[in-house]
């Protein structure tokens, strides 16, 4: 079905076609356009979040099309037509107001995750609120699958959150996120701090020379941790406008996890309400392998789902799985040798592998490319 997201393209679609059969039309004013609207026909139209005339929707109820409400009273849109741009959910927060207007607590993230916070996990949650919630996320899937249209090889990072910017972890893994993105990589992440920032950080400063890392990471010093939001935020921009024009990357971030900050370097993030959509697309998304450094549940419990996609073929191809660490991975936390012997002799066993430094772990993705499942 085609999707129009514009007026310019509902008068596209009508002057070349006629009709708006089989189209979707989300998010847009259509007050205007009410004579062509009950001219064409709309056999199959769906319509989301569109502002129509009383005439006009009568009309395409009439003909069978699916209308689907405008929202009053809601923070965020849930027919957006695009992901979420780089700090675009800072909108509000002004660097040095900790308790004012333009504090943290004021800014778009924020009052949406205010707004879904409202009902406790477990409690009954309105049909318009869930309804809101999933179109929402719908619309940011569809968002995901065009952007990942021009971006193939997608390889995700995982780890924990509460990595500071200090670690020696932290250095490692924005090294890797500089590399992946300048050998053709396009580097996910789950979006917050610790782990994530490092690799979408990583990615930013692609477009400039190595060294470039060792003064973000300088810069970033001075707020190791989210504890301090300010700070943290502050220190995270003062590297933005010192390092401009960075490269891509993409952070798929949730409301679930709200009180994180989603990171500043992720140029282009898809946020969700629903946690499990939201860890199962990005393992999904990584078809070129993912990296997991060290982290605690969370990131345990993605290492075997993203096993349980590779032990099965869910998606027609096996990709490799470096685990970042290997004292870690074997001592701290032995994930490797259950997760060897889970693999057992199927296609994916020779797909994993530790690494302790950067390069190390995108050798290992080089020369691992993804690996179609025999039918």
């Amino acid at each position: 079905m085609r999707e129009i997201h514009s007026l310019e393209e509902f008068d596209a679609q009508v002057a070349q076609h006629g009709t708006l059969d089989d189209v979707v039309i989300q998010g847009i004013d259509l007050c205007g356009r009410t004579d062509e609207i009950v001219a064409a026909s709309c056999s199959g139209t769906t319509f989301l979040g569109a502002a129509l005339t009383d005439v006009a929707l009568r009309h395409v109820h009439e003909v069978g099309a699916v209308v689907f409400p405008r929202f009053n009273d809601l923070p965020f849109d849930p027919y957006r037509p695009c992901l979420y741009g780089q700090r675009e959910l800072l909108q509000g927060w002004v660097p040095g107001d900790t308790s004012g207007s333009h504090s943290f607590e004021e800014a778009l993230d924020t009052r949406i995750y205010r707004w879904a916070a409202r009902y406790p996990r477990g409690a009954h949650l309105p049909v318009v609120h869930a309804l809101a919630r999933r179109l929402h996320d719908h619309a940011v899937d569809d968002a995901l699958r065009d952007h990942l249209c021009q971006r193939p090889g997608v390889v995700a990072i995982m780890g924990g959150h509460g990595l500071t910017r200090t670690d020696p972890n932290y250095r490692t893994i924005t090294e890797l996120g500089w590399s992946l993105t300048n050998n053709g990589y396009h580097v996910a992440t789950g979006g917050g701090p610790g782990a994530m920032e490092a690799a979408n950080l990583g990615a930013w400063l692609s477009t400039h020379p190595e060294s470039a890392i060792e003064l973000a990471l300088h810069q970033l010093s001075t707020a190791v941790d989210f504890a301090d939001t300010d700070r943290y935020l502050t220190a995270g921009l003062e590297v933005c406008e010192t390092f401009t024009d960075g490269g891509e990357s993409l952070a798929v971030p949730t409301w679930f996890y709200g009180h994180e900050p989603t990171n500043q370097f992720a140029t282009h993030v898809a946020k969700y309400f629903a946690n499990s959509i939201r860890e199962d697309g990005l393992l999904a998304i990584a078809g070129h392998g993912v990296v997991f450094a060290p982290g605690s549940a969370g990131t345990v419990q993605e290492i075997f789902q993203d096993a349980t996609q590779n032990h099965y073929g869910v998606f027609g191809a096996v990709s490799p799985m470096v685990l970042l660490g290997r004292d870690y991975w074997n001592q701290t936390l032995p994930a490797e040798q259950l997760l060897r012997e889970l693999a057992g002799n199927r296609l994916y066993a020779g797909m994993i592998a530790t690494a302790d430094s950067a390069d190390e772990a995108l050798r290992w993705i080089s020369d691992h490319p993804p690996q179609p499942v025999e039918s």
